[in-house]
């Protein structure tokens, strides 16, 4: 198959274009490279431009006339930074993604998977999540992707356009090779964050939010090898036909997560067991828009994709320490 991926020069959209090329597909890459580092998109066939150049588009279905699905990946994603500047997110993620939508239902390219946010969910008891769970996005950054499940949901109602909707929880680690990972100099990644203050980079490693109703107090994540998302959308490509017409409607939204819940002070112990040693640490209040969190039931992707995880917390961990360890030679910065 040939896949269009947006935002394939990003931290999940290379791991996922390499996940797709190992089961014998051809990533397409359209990327601003507003953000994503062009060294990420190696050799594989590239667009440089905005998701919402409709003449872009149809040059790209023109020269790939097989195109046979898109993984929308790109996208804003900073939750502190939509607060801030919230015009810019719902241009960015809402405006021009409906243009890419209505362009590719116009070019008859009729598949797409779009890479939402576990974000949206509203806070349970157990904090265990179910796709059919109440939502109460806290975020413009979570509205944004809220919205875009919407818009996808009633377009694939009115035209020939299907969507499959995947609700990520939180990514960890890096591509297995060590080619990508986390690339900004400063990554606002939880892994990112302790990565850089076990290497002394950083003075500490801050605890944002220590009074949630969790086990411990922190905030309650999923936190799920990036190399396993990745599998999860190569799954969800090569089955796509099957996954719609098995539900019977026209989209579908499914979890991708783990299953297991793992609070923030739990993470820390987990990272300081593989790194080795203790890592600095400070609190803080909750950053603006951040949620005390959830995990995923992971249900309904092991039923309609026959996916599960199969790397561990320890696994994504190691691997975020080696890329820490290689990403200067990658990226020119530490």
């Amino acid at each position: 198959m040939k896949v269009l991926v947006t935002g394939g020069a990003g931290y999940i959209g290379s791991t996922t274009a390499k996940a797709l090329e190992q089961a014998g597909h051809t990533p397409i890459i359209l990327d601003s490279l507003l953000n994503g580092p062009l060294v990420f998109v190696r050799d594989r066939a590239f667009y440089e431009g905005d998701i919402a150049d409709r003449e872009l588009l149809r040059r790209i279905v023109a020269e790939h006339p097989d195109l046979d699905a898109t993984i929308h990946m790109a996208a804003r994603i900073v939750v502190p930074e939509s607060v801030e500047q919230p015009y810019m997110y719902y241009r960015d993620n809402v405006a021009k993604s409906l243009e890419l939508f209505d362009e590719l239902a116009a070019l008859g390219k009729n598949r797409v998977l779009f890479s939402s946010s576990a974000s949206l969910y509203a806070t349970k008891d157990d904090f265990e999540v179910t796709e059919q769970d109440p939502l109460d996005p806290q975020s413009p950054y979570a509205r944004t992707k809220r919205m875009m499940e919407q818009v996808l949901e009633d377009m694939a109602a009115a035209t020939d356009l299907r969507a499959i909707i995947l609700r990520y929880f939180n990514p960890i680690g890096s591509d297995p090779d060590l080619e990508s990972g986390i690339y900004a100099k400063e990554p606002s990644h939880v892994l990112g964050q302790l990565v850089m203050a076990a290497r002394g980079q950083k003075d500490a490693f801050t605890i944002t939010g220590v009074e949630h109703p969790t086990r411990d107090g922190t905030g309650i994540r999923d936190y799920i090898h990036v190399w396993d998302l990745a599998r999860a959308h190569v799954r969800a490509i090569e089955q796509f036909d099957d996954v719609i017409a098995s539900v019977g409607s026209t989209s579908t939204v499914i979890n991708i997560g783990t299953g297991e819940g793992v609070t923030v002070r739990e993470l820390v112990a987990s990272f300081e067991r593989v790194f080795g040693s203790g890592v600095p640490l400070a609190e803080a209040p909750p950053r603006p828009g951040d949620a005390v969190g959830a995990f995923a039931n992971a249900d309904k992707s092991a039923q309609l994709l026959g996916w599960s995880t199969e790397l561990s917390l320890d696994d994504a961990i190691a691997s975020a320490l080696a890329w820490g360890e290689k990403r200067q030679e990658i990226l020119g910065y530490e």
